[in-house]
């Protein structure tokens, strides 16, 4: 009979990984000393990113900040669910004709492109891994994305103001 070691382990981005092992010639202590390996490398693997409350005509959201290179490149990609009143906030070095696209993504998402002041320029749907450009309206310094028509139900729009975004700090 074989035995099997399974771990079930919650990710920082909210992905579940089951990690199983079947091996008749390990002992069950180094089944224990992989999986639990296993585990702890799958955890670094999502990196931990700041977060920020914001407003948005009183609705408040937790914003992580993407404000790197890397980060604003990884942004939301593999992730399997974005909790409900959460986010990514992007932050650009300069004010700019940004763009975002889908690869590697897996929910649909809105995204607010936002000027320096805070106020939203223009709001994109975007589909699940499609590499189609969704561009900001004019220069933007930052995009936020959120669940699909999260912007639409709460009947937030172009020109709205968001605040709290100077808490995000520079890009870095």
């Amino acid at each position: 009979m074989r035995e099997r070691i399974e771990r079930h382990v919650l990710r920082a981005d909210g992905a579940r990984l089951r990690l199983g092992l079947r091996h008749p010639r390990l002992s069950r202590a180094s089944k224990l000393i992989v999986a639990t390996s296993l585990a702890l490398w799958s955890s670094l693997s999502v990196a931990e990113l700041p977060e920020i409350t914001l407003n948005i005509k009183n609705h408040k959201i937790t914003a992580e900040v993407a404000s790197t290179d890397t980060t604003r490149s990884t942004g939301l990609m593999h992730r399997r669910m974005l909790p409900e009143n959460r986010g990514m906030l992007f932050v650009f070095s300069e004010s700019a004709i940004h763009a975002m696209w889908m690869m590697n993504t897996y929910i649909p998402l809105s995204v607010a492109f936002i000027d320096a002041n805070g106020t939203i320029i223009n709001i994109a749907d975007m589909q699940p891994q499609t590499q189609t450009a969704h561009p900001a309206a004019r220069p933007a310094k930052y995009a936020l994305e959120m669940n699909q028509a999260w912007f639409a139900k709460r009947s937030i729009k172009p020109g709205d103001k968001i605040e709290g975004l100077e808490k995000a700090g520079p890009a870095r």
